[in-house]
């Protein structure tokens, strides 16, 4: 194991983040081997399956990450916590909760196909939280790779203030290195086995495009400090020192949006260039946030602040949970203050239970490392809290914080499951109950007019990757119903409706009687609920009752049974009785007034609409868009890759997608590929929405 690094400026927490095949995994398996931790580079796909950090068998089989790992490597006197996240969108929420916990990320890009729709989306979702990132193009080795073409995609799809810091050397096969920038020096190697770069003079065929590509860098640099700029106009870039250069570049990277660009091969070729660009330009804990964590105390609700210190009072962030089959539950946190040790007792701010801390390793993908504590700006997991959850924050008892959660999407498909054998019923129930508190976009409820055990995740092979845990780690074999797609309902009109709830059977009755007004509340804003009640003709403590008897009914949906969205309720009228009104009384009265309020609002159906990206020679291109236009796609762009290949972008009804990775497969003889990710809800036609409330209500 290398020295541990004690100093904070000298830790870098970052996260590898990319489209789904760009190379992030070998990426990784590169940086562990050049840093030591590994003696060969072992292939993602091939005959070896052994990637450090795609440890599952499915990923081995697959080819594919599906849950991000967390692994720790040393650089230069730097200590680097590395997460492998995956590219595929069904596993999105791997990626949403690394970068909510790092401090920088390296963006890796297929240099054959440059920005791609997932490239988009980790992007979207590193802007989300601040993260800076530096961009790496992958595989320019390979036929068809082009560092330049596909930095002019980071340009025109993601950003203008992408920069090179590096030129490749060659093209396609003949790659053999970099020319650095910065220092103006050629990097070239051998061979993959190459562990010391060669340092020389820039190939007299590309002095010119070096100084060029060099001017603009420097440009970019100084125009974020005044000194630098006036030094620069008075005596050009020879003015600027190489450390000042060094200096500048780092605040803009810091800032987040500016982004360094280099690029190479993942397995192994100018991966000392791109750690060198994770420790000279991407932040410490010190520097995201002033080194500062900003929260709220639990019980009074006031601001909390805490320093990236090991001397502050503990606070952590819980990002992902994992079952151990040798250790059990595993917590990983990422600490932003103060000390966890062995033995010591947290406060569990979601919950306010005190729990005592039993054990604590470091984990290189599925392997584990004991120790006794974990320090500001670490990563790690504990092992075995209770009641602890993705989001929670852990803290010291007596200084109580709670930091921000973090926000996952609703799962989009559905599908029925039930084992083989009545026997595995309860086995079924706890790998399930496990695999959802492990992954917070994968959902089971049971169906109380059916009876049957329903999950929900992100996309087809999303759910399918849980049936096949389900057999391997819990030895349950399941049966499973068709795809199911999660409908919502809102409305489109303004309506008001009365809800009155009178009983009388002998003795005391009850009575409730309200008037709420209906409207559309924003997309995605969910449901509002205002009280305008004047006087009392409502009493205060009757009206979180209507409240509730509203929301349980728009839960439950109005015209087909999903539940209804972005739907403002105003309760501004109504009744009571000074004996036979209750808590119960008006929370059925709310119930009624919604029932009758939603229909006459012009309620409509919602449906999950997905952004689709198809890559595909172009002789299929003709059938790809005739069947998109069948399912009721709509086709936003097209663009030509080299060779003869088109990327087709277009939108489309989930309800129609179900089987459509192997029919595109099908139609293009194996050679087309196809992405998507849920885009929006949107409203579905009227004669669609007929048949699908008509099936619902015959169920």
């Amino acid at each position: 194991m290398a020295q541990e690094v004690k100093d904070l400026s000298k830790f870098r927490n970052i996260g590898i983040i990319a489209h789904i095949d760009a190379g992030k995994t070998t990426t990784s398996e590169a940086i562990l081997y050049r840093t030591g931790l590994k003696h060969k580079i072992d292939l993602v796909k091939g005959d070896t399956g052994g990637a450090t950090t795609d440890w599952m068998e499915q990923e081995k089989e697959r080819g594919i990450t599906i849950t991000s790992a967390a692994v720790t490597a040393y650089w230069k006197g730097h200590k680097i916590n590395i997460i492998d996240t995956p590219g595929h969108i069904d596993f999105t929420a791997e990626v949403e909760r690394s970068l909510r916990v790092l401090d920088g990320a390296v963006v890796v890009f297929d240099g054959k196909m440059g920005v791609e729709a997932q490239s988009e989306t980790v992007w979207r979702q590193a802007t989300k939280y601040g993260v800076p990132r530096i961009c790496f193009v992958n595989k320019i080795n390979q036929i068809g790779g082009d560092f330049y073409k596909s930095l002019d995609s980071i340009h025109k799809r993601l950003s203008k203030n992408a920069v090179a810091i590096h030129l490749p050397i060659g093209f396609e096969k003949d790659i053999c290195g970099v020319v650095d920038l910065v220092d103006m020096k050629a990097y070239t190697y051998k061979d993959y086995a190459d562990h010391e770069l060669t340092v020389g003079e820039i190939p007299a065929d590309m002095v010119e495009k070096a100084k060029n590509a060099r001017a603009v860098l420097v440009e970019e640099a100084v125009s974020a400090d005044e000194t630098l700029m006036e030094k620069f106009f008075e005596g050009g870039e020879e003015a600027i020192t190489t450390d000042e250069l060094k200096a500048a570049l780092r605040k803009r990277v810091l800032e987040g949006d500016f982004y360094l660009v280099t690029g190479g091969d993942g397995r192994g070729v100018i991966v000392e260039k791109v750690l060198d660009l994770v420790t000279d330009y991407l932040p410490s804990p010190l520097d995201r946030d002033q080194g500062q964590t900003v929260g709220s105390n639990p019980k009074t609700g006031d601001e909390e602040v805490r320093k990236a210190d090991d001397k502050e009072p503990l606070c952590a962030l819980a990002f992902k949970i994992a079952t151990d089959p040798f250790v059990g539950k595993l917590i990983f946190i990422r600490v932003y203050s103060g000390k966890l040790e062995t033995g010591s007792f947290i406060l569990n701010a979601s919950t306010g239970n005190k729990e005592r801390v039993g054990r604590i390793v470091r984990m290189f993908a599925d392997k584990r490392e004991e120790i006794t504590s974990v320090g500001a700006g670490d990563i790690a997991a504990v092992v075995g809290l209770k009641d602890c959850t993705t989001g929670t924050t852990i803290c010291d008892p007596g200084h109580p914080i709670r930091l921000e959660s973090i926000e996952f999407p609703d799962p989009p498909v559905s599908i029925a499951v039930e084992p083989k054998t009545k026997a595995d019923q309860e086995k079924m129930g706890i790998g399930l109950s496990k695999m959802a508190e492990e992954d917070p976009t994968f959902r089971v409820h049971t169906d109380e007019e059916t009876g049957q055990t329903i999950i929900s995740g992100m996309g087809e092979l999303h759910l399918e990757i849980i049936i096949d845990r389900l057999k391997r780690e819990h030895g349950v074999e399941a049966n499973t119903g068709a795809p199911q797609v999660a409908y919502r309902e809102t409305i489109r009109g303004t309506a008001e409706a009365q809800g009155k709830h009178i009983k009388q059977s002998g003795g005391r009755g009850q009575y409730g009687d309200v008037w709420v007004k209906f409207e559309p509340n924003e997309p995605g804003k969910g449901f509002e609920f205002i009280d305008q009640i004047k006087g009392g003709v409502v009493p205060q403590e009757y009206r979180k009752p209507v409240q509730k008897g509203i929301e349980d009914t728009l839960n439950s949906g109005v015209i087909a049974g999903y539940p209804v969205v972005d739907v403002k309720a105003t309760l501004y009228d109504g009744s009571y009785h000074d004996v036979d009104s209750s808590e119960l009384a008006f929370t059925l009265a709310g119930a009624l007034a919604t029932r009758e309020g939603i229909k006459k609002a012009n309620p409509v159906l919602l449906e999950p609409v997905m952004k689709m990206e198809i890559t595909t020679p172009e002789d299929f291109m003709g059938d790809v868009i005739g069947d998109i236009n069948s399912r009721r796609g709509r086709i936003d762009e097209m663009e030509d890759l080299p060779g003869g290949t088109k990327v087709i972008r277009a939108f489309c009804p989930l309800a129609n997608l179900f089987g459509y990775t192997s029919d595109l497969r099908s139609m293009s003889q194996g050679r087309a590929a196809s992405t998507m990710e849920l885009f929006a809800y949107e409203e579905v036609p009227p004669n669609v929405a007929q048949e699908i409330i008509e099936k619902r209500n015959t169920k």
